[in-house]
This record gives C-alpha cells, structure tokens and sequence, in this order.
C-alpha cells in the first residue's frame, strides 16, 4: 500500500514559539521552513509514500516545498490544525477516493524513509492507526485506510484523544525518527543526537554560531 500524506504547515512568522528559548525570533521561521524540507524531503523518499500533500498559507513555504516535489493544498478553512488536515485529506480524496492518507507532522526533521515505512506498513493492518510522539502524549502520525475518514485529534493530548476515537496505538521499536517532534530546544537536541536532514542541520550550525 503505497500512502498519500498530508503534511499541515502554520505560517512561518508564527511556527515554533516555543523554540523562544534556543532561537531568536528571526532565525525560527527559518527552522520551522528547514524542519518542514528536511521531513517532506525524507517522506517523498519512502518506498510507502505516493505522494505528499502541504497544507499551508504561507508562501514561501509552499514554493519551497512543491520544488521538493509536494503538492500545495491552501488551508481554506484557516480553522485550525485539524480542519487544515481534513480540509487536504478532501482534497485528496475528491480526485483518488480510495487513497489511503495520512497526517505526518511537519517539524520531524531527523525522519528517516525506512522508519517510516516501518510504521506505514503496520498502519496498514487497520482501518485508523497513529503513532505517538517520543514525549508520550502526543502524535506525530495518524492514518486512514480506504473507505475510512482520517478524523484527526491533534493537539494537547492526542494520543489519548486518539485512542479514544478508535484508531489503533501502533507500539514499534527503532522508528525514533518517526516519534521525535521538535517544539522545544530539547526536542530539538534530542533530533540533532539522531541525525537530521541536511536543511536542518544548516540552519542549526548558524544557531550554533549565534550562541557563541
């Protein structure tokens, strides 16, 4: 099963506030772009992904983006995090009915391909699945079969929200780089021990070099 991802994007101006405490206000639209490239470059990569959709208003981003080979999908709706996601996984569908999709957070910048057919792979086993993030509480990923909306919950404490929902716990080991967000400057460290994406690291080594 090869799976159509729907990938959300905030504005860069406003992504990763929290990162307040390791970056300055003008190098974090920067990393929030660097993030995005890194995991959208990492996903269209993986033997499990056909394709993968951003939703986003901003700009810059998305011509960054469709040049790694995304599609652009406007956040329309402009209601928030899950309404962007279910206003692409339509989008999505309204042309392929029977794609399976999945949301995949956009700020995953140590993913790695083979990672992340590991847990498409198994999502594939059931009609909603999700994947939670490395600090526990949250969700990097949540998939839907065909014939199955996506229904997302994303937000403070997905993952209980997702569970309650119905949608299958996927409990893998070695697929870190699928798990591991970055809201805060710890995140972000724990991503750069794993490895990131060549974008991210760019970027990272001119925080470095600020913090001097």
């Amino acid at each position: 099963m090869q799976w159509t991802l729907v990938v959300p994007l905030k504005p860069l101006a406003r992504a990763k506030s929290r990162l307040s405490d390791t970056a300055a206000g003008a190098l974090r639209p920067e990393l929030a772009l660097a993030f995005a490239q890194d995991t959208v470059a990492a996903a269209l990569a993986c033997s499990a992904v056909k394709d993968v959709a951003v939703v986003t208003d901003d700009v810059r981003a998305g011509r960054e983006l469709a040049l790694l080979g995304a599609h652009i999908v406007p956040d329309e709706p402009r209601g928030g995090l899950n309404a962007a996601l279910k206003h692409a996984a339509a989008a999505v569908r309204s042309s392929r009915p029977e794609a399976p999709v999945a949301a995949l957070n956009a700020d995953l910048p140590a993913l790695r391909p083979l990672e992340l057919a590991r847990v498409l792979d198994a999502a594939a086993e059931f009609p909603r699945a999700f994947l939670a993030d490395a600090a526990g509480a949250g969700t990097t990923l949540l998939t839907a079969a065909p014939g199955n909306a996506l229904r997302p919950e994303f937000g403070e404490n997905s993952r209980s929200r997702h569970h309650a929902s119905g949608a299958r716990e996927l409990r893998l080991h070695e697929v870190d780089s699928v798990r591991q967000d970055v809201d805060t400057g710890a995140d972000l460290r724990a991503a750069l021990a794993l490895g990131v994406g060549p974008r991210t690291a760019q970027v990272a080594a001119g925080l470095l070099t600020e913090g001097a």
